[in-house]
């Protein structure tokens, strides 16, 4: 269908506008029409005129040359745009770059759709739209301006005109907007008598795509006289920007054995031109895949997705028959649709090979021998197995079981995390006299199961043959440890105990001897042939070699061997008590003041190191009295205290009372102790007891005098 044939007026309106204009317009350098709709054909047809473009410098077009953004057009001397070959497919739009040497000038080809005509019209025809069509009353005529970006000097160059049909005396042209007046400032500036619209600087698309401006008359004063009317000004990209990718690193995985076909991971690349264009349509490529076994061509990409997909069949897709379980893919994204002509930018795909449990782990050997000696713990054998898959990962990490063998729990097997290896252990010690021979049975599995092709052989068991050798035990005590009651202070020599000990290598027929290992407090010794144990000191419970009524000692059996081996026994011996040590009394030193209201002189107490019944009730009294009068007296306050009180004020001095206290022992036992009573001056609340030993010193001597004196009287 002829898009012409349907809407001619569409085709003819820019040279109707021309026309129309043509009294008041002068020649504007560049394409005299700078935007094209054209249908898409099925085909462009090789050599066959697209359209026509009309350029005029408007100083005779000398050396005039095209430049077309598809490499598959070009652009005749007579403006003719005609494909170089049979092209079905353009993209969006076409770029024709014109430039002579007075002028250049881009115009804009759009390709549209059967179904997007009539919304391509609708847009056209808006008011005050991209063609510039004026609005009823409006003398200003603005055209879109389309310009290049990447432009080179010299500056300014003029890129369009703005046309005013009234020619008012002394009016003006002012430009505003971003760009001019707005920031960035002073990229575009207009004659203000020409109408001639200037860039002063190489625009960046990527920075701004489109700037919208105002354009208006105004007269002397600067009142508008007409518009303002809005300017477009686009910059038409230009392939300057490579594809980039920016979403590194890009790591997939693939599980071994997938189907061909099975997509590994997406490379997305990034074009900062724009997308509209063949500028940034990317295409994909892989451009180097390291290592190249099993094939040189193990993944694809979709040229237009990015999606890494493999195209080797499940077989080759081993990773056990791999060099390499991980593949490195140089990607290239190309812009202009992968156009030679295209900019390129490269990234690296790591793609890891995953493992899965296809390999079942094996012994290494059906049989293993281990050899241990009898009553020794730990590892004994370790057991070594092979696994094909990825050591990583559960389906290569082995775990043990013994199936066979072990009634009584004495073997354990664990797995060494870094070798893979079954560390075989004895956990309780075996014994040479009740088995020299043990054999158990053992398999292997994987912590992750096997899929579901495939299952674990006779490999994956094992045998472990075990030889426990003899070695000389040492003697064992018969309870041990031994325990006995004995009473203390028994008398030296008395028996306490016939210590049992057996030799565990019944084989040999060995002799036992017996002797003493420690015994703290040297009260014991033993038989060294029949193991009887006999006092050689009294036995005091009291002793700070008892702890809690218990003394303590170690004995030794020793066998006959070569070399001998030796047991050790305990023997714990409970002492009971016997009344065998007196009471103490305590304090033994109080004061008093001469003058003291409360003769309630002192309290005290009575402790005893036996235990009871040899210990309280105690029984207080005073010893007697000397002189005519009694100066004190003792109550009992309860089992274990009682109170001193004197009956009378008594002088300053020092005084011995005797007080005795019985325990209730069978038979009881009595201690006498003299408790010191200091009378004391006492001032002010203040207690002078510091003349009391003087007085009794000064009596002293005084007694002591007059004995001599005596003495020598008496020849």
């Amino acid at each position: 269908v002829d898009v012409k044939s349907i809407f001619p007026f569409f085709f003819l309106l820019p040279q109707v506008l021309l026309l129309a204009c043509a009294e008041d317009l002068e020649c504007v350098p560049g394409f005299q029409q700078k935007v094209f709709y054209i249908e898409q054909p099925f085909e462009f047809t090789e050599d066959q005129a697209v359209l026509n473009l009309e350029f005029d410098d408007c100083k005779g077009n000398n050396k005039l040359n095209f430049e077309v953004s598809n490499p598959d057009f070009k652009v005749e001397h007579d403006g003719s745009l005609v494909a170089l070959k049979n092209v079905s497919e353009v993209g969006r739009a076409l770029f024709v770059h014109a430039r002579s040497e007075h002028a250049e000038d881009m115009a804009e080809i759009l390709i549209v759709g059967a179904n997007e005509k009539h919304g391509a019209l609708k847009e056209i025809f808006k008011t005050e739209g991209n063609l510039g069509i004026p609005r009823q009353k409006r003398a200003i005529l603005a055209t879109p301006i389309l310009i290049p970006e990447n432009q080179r000097p010299p500056f300014p160059r003029s890129v369009g005109k703005v046309i005013s049909s009234e020619g008012t005396e002394g009016a003006k042209f002012r430009l505003s907007g971003r760009g001019v007046d707005q920031d960035p400032k002073g990229i575009f500036r207009i004659n203000e008598i020409s109408g001639d619209v200037s860039v002063t600087r190489t625009l960046d698309r990527e920075a701004i795509a489109n700037y919208e401006l105002e354009v208006e008359v105004i007269d002397m004063s600067g009142k508008t006289v007409d518009g303002p009317v809005r300017l477009d000004i686009s910059v038409i990209d230009q392939n300057d920007n490579r594809p980039m990718f920016k979403e590194g690193p890009y790591i997939g995985h693939v599980m071994e054995g997938s189907p061909t076909g099975t997509t590994v991971m997406r490379m997305t690349a990034f074009d900062a031109d724009d997308s509209s264009t063949d500028n940034a349509l990317l295409r994909y490529n892989i451009l180097k895949q390291t290592p190249t076994k099993p094939s040189p061509n193990m993944f694809y990409i979709d040229p237009e997705k990015g999606d890494i997909v493999t195209v080797v069949s499940p077989v080759l897709l081993d990773r056990e028959t791999m060099e390499t379980p991980k593949y490195e893919l140089v990607i290239e994204a190309k812009d202009m649709g992968g156009l030679d002509v295209g900019l390129t930018g490269t990234a690296t795909a790591t793609i890891l090979i995953d493992d899965k449990n296809d390999h079942p782990p094996e012994f290494t050997k059906k049989e293993f021998q281990a050899t241990v000696k009898e009553g020794v713990t730990g590892v004994i054998v370790n057991l070594t197995v092979g696994d094909r898959d990825d050591p990583a990962t559960g389906a290569w990490r082995a775990v043990y079981t013994i199936i066979n063998g072990n009634p009584g729990q004495s073997f354990e097997i664990h797995t060494n995390p870094q070798t893979n290896e079954g560390m075989l252990s004895v956990v309780k010690p075996l014994d040479y006299e009740i088995s020299a021979f043990h054999t158990l049975l053992i398999k292997v599995e994987n912590e992750d199961p096997l899929i579901p092709d495939i299952a674990y052989g006779p490999s994956s068991t094992a045998t472990v043959q075990i030889t426990v050798e003899d070695v000389n035990e040492g003697p064992v005590f018969h309870p041990n440890p031994m325990r006995v009651t004995k009473q203390e202070n028994i008398p030296i020599g008395s028996v306490v105990l016939t210590v049992n000990a057996t030799d565990p290598d019944t084989l040999q027929h060995q002799t036992i001897r017996y002797s003493v290992y420690k015994d703290p407090a040297g009260w014991l010794e033993i038989n060294p042939t029949n193991g009887t144990i006999g006092t050689t000191a009294i036995l005091d419970r009291e002793s700070p070699y008892v702890q809690n009524n218990v003394y303590t000692a170690l004995f030794l059996a020793i066998d006959s061997g070569n070399p001998p081996a030796t047991g050790t026994g305990t023997l714990h011996i409970t002492l009971e008590d016997v009344n065998d040590n007196v009471p103490s009394l305590y304090p033994t030193l109080a004061k008093v003041c001469d003058d003291a209201k409360d003769l309630r002189v002192v309290v005290l107490g009575a402790s005893d190191k036996d235990l009871h019944p040899n210990t309280d009730p105690f029984k207080f009294e005073l010893s007697k009295q000397s002189g005519p009068e009694k100066l004190w007296r003792i109550t009992k306050l309860n089992n274990t205290h009682a109170q001193v009180i004197l009956l009378q004020n008594l002088k300053k001095a020092n005084y011995n009372i005797p007080i005795s206290v019985t325990d209730s022992g069978k038979p009881p036992l009595t201690n006498t102790t003299e408790l010191k009573l200091q009378v004391c001056s006492c001032k002010k609340s203040k207690m002078d007891c510091s003349a009391t030993d003087a007085l009794h010193i000064s009596m002293t001597l005084i007694l002591l005098s007059l004995f001599s004196l005596l003495c020598k009287s008496f020849p």
